[in-house]
């Protein structure tokens, strides 16, 4: 663990390189598939892109475990990669996982898909209510996995409950940190093992590379790129170099995000066209307790459902013009979409419907806008 500062500061000058190679104020891009050798005696040690260990990925790994207040941290290809490859460290065939209801698409179907085809099996729970955890535990569960935010339902689990819950039965605890970012919550400082993240999104918000991550306990960690090393989900140079970057201003913009999101749930609420939104910032939000005592800040990201149904929903979609209609989040440009047709679609309408995600839904990404000119084309949108 590092020495702590405040996240604005680490965000800047954490794991930057000491002295300044050449004086470069800002590290470059190392471009070169393979190192010199120097007497290295172990595979996972040889200098080399897919080793996960060129100056680029290591000033990321320490920048990144600092953020959490963690001892360590690991950069891939994609947030799935990070995902998958995480899972697969620690889970063999026979092994059970105890898992969150409603969570992201591409989790959910490496769960009842790929995870089947494995022969390791996956039981959901309501991460709201630790009562029923105990149901589901067998002698081969390893893994107790949960998201910060449900992605698209805002929904929150009782964070608490899932590291006792873990601790108590020798599980490794790992959390989506994706959409509340380190800025609003940090997963180490609350006792889970592992925190994952689409680095694609918040971390570095400028909707140009795709990346993950993992965070969390050292000696996982190095589990984990032992694993990655051998699989390839390895992040290039560059798009380690556009992460680094995005992740300097990862502060200011996710402040932005949060106060331009809760106005926006805010006005949602109040119009007679939107008959539910989801955003745990609102008091009148089932999870706002939880959320309020779990977070520096309730996110950037929101869903809610218009009365007309689906082809409102769609209309609205048509008739906005400063959000971009495309999925992903966690940028500067605010975005909409319907979670049925795209981070979900893989579902069947009635594990969509089971978890809160009908068709009609719209999910919306808040970006750095003005919050006034945002509310001024969405009420013009839902009006219109």
């Amino acid at each position: 663990m590092t020495s702590r500062h405040h996240i604005d500061t680490m965000l800047i000058h954490e794991g930057e390189a000491s002295p300044a190679i050449e004086g470069a104020v800002t590290l470059p891009i190392f471009q070169t598939a393979m190192y010199e050798t120097s007497g290295e005696s172990d595979y996972h040690d040889v200098r080399y892109i897919r080793l996960n260990n060129t100056p680029n990925h290591n000033v990321l790994h320490k920048k990144l475990a600092a953020l959490e207040n963690a001892e360590a941290a690991l950069v891939a290809a994609s947030g799935m990669a990070a995902i998958s490859t995480t899972l697969l460290t620690f889970l063999r065939p026979g092994d059970h996982v105890i898992a969150q209801s409603g969570l992201y698409g591409g989790t959910q179907i490496l769960f009842v898909a790929d995870f089947k085809d494995m022969g390791i099996e996956v039981d959901f729970v309501d991460g709201a209510d630790p009562t029923s955890w105990e149901s589901k535990l067998r002698t081969q569960t390893k893994v107790m996995y949960v998201e910060t935010i449900a992605n698209p339902t805002m929904w929150v689990s009782d964070l608490d409950a899932a590291v006792a819950f873990a601790r108590a039965h020798g599980l490794v605890s790992m959390i989506d940190n994706t959409f509340a970012t380190p800025v609003n919550y940090r997963p180490a400082e609350a006792g889970f093992d592992l925190s994952l993240h689409s680095g694609t999104k918040y971390l570095n918000g400028h909707n140009d590379i795709v990346a993950g991550a993992v965070i969390g306990d050292a000696e996982k960690i190095e589990k984990i790129r032992h694993k990655l090393n051998h699989l390839g989900g390895t992040l290039d140079p560059h798009a380690c170099f556009l992460l680094h970057r995005g992740l300097k201003t990862l502060s200011v913009r996710v402040r932005r995000q949060n106060e331009n999101a809760m106005r926006i749930a805010r006005f949602l609420e109040e119009h007679s066209a939107v008959t539910r939104v989801n955003y745990p910032g609102l008091v009148s939000n089932p999870h706002h307790e939880r959320a309020k005592r779990f977070f520096d800040g309730f996110g950037g990201m929101l869903s809610f459902e218009l009365t007309g149904g689906l082809d409102a929903a769609k209309r609205f979609l048509e008739r906005a013009s400063i959000p971009r209609i495309a999925p992903s989040l966690g940028g500067v440009e605010s975005l909409l979409t319907l979670p049925a047709t795209t981070s979900h679609v893989e579902m069947s309408r009635e594990e969509r419907e089971s978890v809160g995600i009908t068709d009609a839904l719209v999910r919306m990404s808040v970006g750095i806008e003005s919050a006034d000119d945002l509310i001024d084309d969405l009420q013009g949108a839902l009006e219109s």
